[in-house]
């Protein structure tokens, strides 16, 4: 199962996503955000959005918002910005 080994921000809501097959690929999470749902409408706050942590492989915040590590490869792998990553195995 893949999971999210390493996040790093890279501006706005974009993250540096690393995971444990050895892939990274930056993700722009402004559509979530976007979105304004109850989950998404604090990390508005780039100060909210920017308290992102990995639990158990995912992607998390403190406000309960979180996306599967599988999820998240996929996504990045569809729209062609998965990459292998040395820093990532």
């Amino acid at each position: 199962m893949i999971k999210l080994k390493a996040v790093e921000q890279k501006g706005d809501y974009r993250l540096l996503l690393r995971f444990s097959d050895g892939t990274a690929g930056t993700y722009d999470f402004a559509p979530f955000i976007e979105a304004n749902t109850q989950m998404t409408a604090p990390l508005r706050d780039p100060q909210a959005f920017a308290q992102y942590y990995i639990e158990l492989g995912a992607l998390a915040w403190p406000n309960g918002f979180d996306l599967s590590a599988v999820s998240l490869h996929r996504r990045l792998q569809e729209a062609g910005d998965l990459h292998r990553d040395a820093e990532a195995a």
